[in-house]
């Protein structure tokens, strides 16, 4: 039988790890990459989704290049994306921010896309990118208030992060929660398993 090959992660999320590990998934590495995330002129939600995704791959597989390391390995990227319209959300660092998406957000429905991107072995690229539409209740001021003070909001895509406080803010989804969590889990598991992955190894033989 031959030895299961490598999985390096471009990112260092919680997020995605645990993700991951819900699947039965651990990644060999993590080679999180820093890049520029500003969306270009015009660009629409969808498009900068896969756009983040496949450049952090790219830059992953050339720091694992650099090093020499985890050589014939898979390579898997993510990114997401929160758009109102056109509108491309930012992932907020400031309070000030952060309460302007939630005013934003508060009693309309909005779409959070991730793109995914996968590097084979042999240096083959296969993306996926995938929508969910999500509508907030109408909140309150002292709602926002209080999940600015939470801190739950900093640097999550479009403000808030759906797996904690922000979970009580949805009234109506269609498509994937893990999705708007930060890597949808069904498309990305067929991904590898699509490209020959053991995804399913520790199924039947759990650490």
């Amino acid at each position: 039988m031959s030895p299961r090959p490598a999985l390096v992660l471009a990112s260092a999320s919680p997020r995605r790890l645990a993700l991951l590990a819900q699947a039965g998934i651990e990644p060999d590495a993590l080679l999180p990459a820093d890049i520029d995330e500003a969306p270009e002129r015009a660009e629409l939600p969808r498009r900068l989704a896969l756009r983040l995704a496949r450049q952090k791959l790219d830059a992953a597989d050339a720091r694992r290049r650099a090093t020499g390391e985890y050589d014939g390995a898979f390579l898997l990227a993510a990114d997401t994306v929160v758009g109102v319209g056109r509108r491309i959300l930012p992932k907020p660092d400031l309070g000030e921010e952060a309460e302007d998406c939630l005013h934003l957000l508060s009693g309309r429905a909005h779409r959070v896309y991730t793109g995914v991107a996968l590097m084979t072995p042999k240096g083959g690229v296969r993306t996926r990118l995938v929508e969910t539409r999500v509508r907030f209740k109408r909140l309150a001021g002292e709602e926002i208030d209080a999940y600015i003070a939470s801190r739950e909001w900093l640097g999550k895509a479009g403000g808030y992060a759906i797996q904690g406080l922000a979970g009580t803010f949805v009234v109506k989804m269609v498509g994937s929660y893990t999705n708007v969590v930060g890597l949808p889990l069904a498309e990305t598991v067929a991904l590898l398993a699509g490209e020959r992955f053991p995804v399913h190894e520790r199924w039947g033989n759990p650490k």
